[in-house]
């Protein structure tokens, strides 16, 4: 049997069990085991001697339920106690027994003792206390509290004693005595653990009987280290004795399988200790995300991964103080990884990521942001080692060149989503050379933020390259123009949805060619923060309607106005979501004919900061589409109490209405409350025509209501809204 800890009395109490075990039973019957017993014994042994001793020795039939003292006689079991007290004496340092001298100085005590054999005495106290006449005496002195014995065994004891118990439970009710107990017991691993007889709590050879009449065996085993449970530490509560804690308290119940740490305690963060503790403690760990811990470094990493060999999601954001060391280490001990992502982490370079590369062959998911240490040899490493598992690839502010993307154009063949963002020494040959190494046939969504290597040619080549690309977004890329945008539409024939942010030099000659252009898979579209969108001063040709788009959104492109609008009304006849939002120059003139070209019905409309949307578009679009209305946005519109009876009499389905900053009055809000409308979102926000008086309104509005805006409403009182919290108890309102 080894031992971590070398001491003079490491090995104490096996000695008395060994020594009690020797003797031969003399009697034949066996007794029953009990779930108890090896608690009970722990409480024979670690009893203090200065409380209750007497009754330990007195209630000795507790010394008769452990198993590895079956069959034992009286004489034998009074002995094994005396014994065990002995014993106790030399530890606690007390001289309840003191060979070569009188145990007893008054010689009434004598009859306290009962002889049970030539050799053996044992002392029986009187339970009743000794009357003391003498009066008490205070001096300065402070009275010294003795410890109680266990306290003064050696952390090595306590570790061999821990390891033995029979369960989870038991180790975590120790583990709540005191930090040093919770030290201890955390630094137990999995594989040291006892398993002798003699320390299991459980009775295999009870038996039950179930209702059929048969027996049935009860086997109960609560150390099922399945992983199922997940623990999150944010701030100040990230610490090690919390590490600790959760390390032991979920061992016994299903195991530890996520742990997500949060922040940064300045005082006492999160170490090596606590993570050596969750390595030891939590086998079943298969999720670790660490975030802001600059007190974690590579020590704390190694243990997880000596540890934790079932590790398959890892997250390491911003911590400043972990290297390649740590990565070389969790390459090798957790080989099962499967997502990894780093992010802020200045001393990982391309030796770490090589080496997950070549020890991860499951690896499916890679995120790495602001690492300045990585380049193209890690990224080459990566693509390669991981060419058929690798299905996403996110890549930001990294040093990586040309070449990079070329690795990934050529054997990125298992990668459906991939997103490259402020790579700022990636040109147009890399994009063109990443669409023509014909590798990523399965890409299926692809994004590109600020690169300025996105040019027209680059992207023609990638549409050209990705045959099976659905999802593209293309967001701050300054070079990109109309000709790129169209030749792009052209190539990728099962794109589906496209999204253009902050491209400036696309202007509405290319937005018209990509919605003319795109194949018959094309859905939805939307523009954002584009300053080159304006209307046309000319009107356009007769175009081929685009069937087949669904959803369109335009938010914050100042120069889309009426005459766009109107020519996407004629284009898009199949439009169900609708989102123009932050438009200023568009008014009930240009949005009327999108209102009457629309076939299908809209269902999902958003015209929030609209401000030249009136009453007109309102009562319009809820008797064209009423009955396939559910969500309708008009914050910041001008919309009065007439648009809102019109939605009241003809929205039936309509769920979510959002009418904030309108000038809506207490008779508007009694006009839905009358109709059938089934509304779950209500927001009146910045309503300031609207009072107390429509709390009853709003009161029968509530029976289907489950969120109520009433932020800025300065007609209403905070009494008024009191009593409506009181009513519509089911109800989340703000006010």
């Amino acid at each position: 049997m080894s031992y971590r800890f070398k001491a003079p009395y490491s090995s104490w109490i096996l000695w008395i069990c060994i020594y009690g075990a020797s003797y031969e039973p003399l009697e034949s019957k066996v007794w029953p085991l009990r779930k108890d017993s090896w608690v009970s014994f722990h409480f024979l042994c670690f009893v203090p001697n200065d409380i209750g001793r007497d009754v330990v020795f007195e209630s000795f039939y507790i010394v008769k339920q452990l198993d590895f003292l079956a069959g034992f006689s009286y004489y034998r079991l009074v002995y094994f106690c005396v014994l065990i007290d002995v014993f106790l004496s030399w530890f606690s340092g007390t001289d309840d027994f003191c060979p070569g001298g009188s145990i007893y100085t008054n010689p009434k005590e004598s009859s306290l003792f009962l002889s049970l054999g030539r050799h053996v005495d044992v002392y029986f106290p009187s339970r009743k206390r000794s009357r003391i006449s003498a009066p008490f005496v205070f001096s300065g002195e402070r009275f010294e509290q003795k410890k109680p014995s266990i306290e003064v065994l050696p952390d090595e004891c306590l570790f061999e004693i821990f390891r033995r118990l029979p369960g989870g439970q038991e180790r975590s009710s120790c583990a709540c005595v005191s930090k040093r107990f919770l030290t201890i017991v955390s630094n137990i691993r999995s594989n040291e653990i006892s398993d002798n007889k003699t320390t299991q709590a459980l009775d295999l050879n009870y038996e039950s009987t179930d209702k059929t009449g048969g027996d049935v065996s009860e086997v109960e085993d609560e150390d099922v280290a399945g992983g199922y449970l997940s623990r999150s530490l944010e701030g100040k509560k990230a610490t090690d004795v919390r590490l600790a804690a959760i390390a032991v308290g979920t061992a016994g119940r299903g195991g530890l399988g996520k742990l997500f740490i949060r922040g940064s305690n300045s005082s006492r963060g999160v170490t090596a200790v606590g993570l050596r503790a969750i390595s030891r403690g939590c086998p079943s760990l298969r999720v670790l995300s660490l975030w802001n811990l600059a007190t974690v470094g590579d020590g704390g990493l190694c243990e997880i991964a000596e540890g934790c060999h079932q590790l398959q999601k890892l997250d390491l954001c911003y911590c400043p103080a972990i290297t390649n060391e740590s990565l070389l280490s969790l390459a090798k001990g957790c080989p099962d990884l499967t997502d990894l992502t780093i992010e802020g982490c200045a001393n990982i370079g391309n030796e770490g990521i090589q080496a997950i590369a070549r020890c991860c062959p499951n690896l499916k998911s890679v995120s790495i942001k602001d690492c300045p240490l990585l380049g193209d040899q890690g990224i080459a490493s990566l693509l390669t080692s991981a060419s058929y598992s690798l299905s996403k690839l996110k890549l930001q502010a990294l040093n990586i060149t040309d070449v990079s993307l070329a690795v990934i154009g050529h054997y990125g063949k298992a990668v459906t989503d991939l997103s490259l963002t402020s790579l700022p020494n990636v040109t147009e040959k890399g994009f063109w050379v990443m669409g023509n190494g014909h590798g990523l046939q399965k890409l299926k969504s692809f994004t590109v933020k600020a690169c300025r290597g996105v040019t027209d040619l680059g992207l023609e080549a990638i549409g050209k390259g990705c045959p099976n690309l659905k999802q593209f977004c293309l967001r701050k890329c300054a070079f990109l123009s109309d000709n790129g945008l169209v030749s792009f539409a052209k190539a990728a024939g099962s794109l589906e949805s496209l999204e253009l942010e902050e491209c400036h030099r696309v202007t509405q000659f290319g937005f018209f060619g990509s919605l003319i252009n795109c194949g018959a898979k094309f859905k939805a579209i939307s523009l954002m923060n584009c300053l080159g969108i304006k209307d046309l001063n000319v009107g356009l040709p007769p175009l081929p309607p685009c069937e087949s788009l669904r959803s369109l959104s335009i938010r914050n492109c100042p120069g889309f106005g009426d005459a766009s609008l109107a020519a996407l009304g004629k284009l898009c006849p199949q439009l169900q979501n609708v989102e123009l939002s932050g438009l200023h120059g568009i008014t009930d003139v240009g949005f009327l004919p999108l209102l009457e070209n629309c076939e299908a019905g809209l269902v999902k409309v958003n015209l929030s900061g609209c401000p030249n949307l009136g009453d007109k578009v309102v009562c319009k679009m809820a008797d064209l589409h009423g009955w396939t209305l559910e969500m309708l946005n008009l914050d910041g519109c001008k919309i009065s109490d007439a648009g809102l009876v019109a939605i009241a009499e003809n929205c039936r389905f309509l769920s979510d209405l959002d009418v904030s900053k309108c000038t809506i009055t207490d008779s508007g809000i009694a006009a839905l409350a009358r109709s059938t409308i089934n509304l779950q979102i209500l927001s009146v926000s910045g309503c300031n025509l609207v009072s107390d008086k429509s709390l009853p309104s709003l009161g029968k509005l509530g029976q289907t209501l489950l969120g109520l805006n009433l932020q800025q409403c300065k007609a209403i009182s905070s009494g008024a809204v009191d009593l409506l919290v009181e009513q519509l108890w089911r109800c989340d309102i703000l006010f």
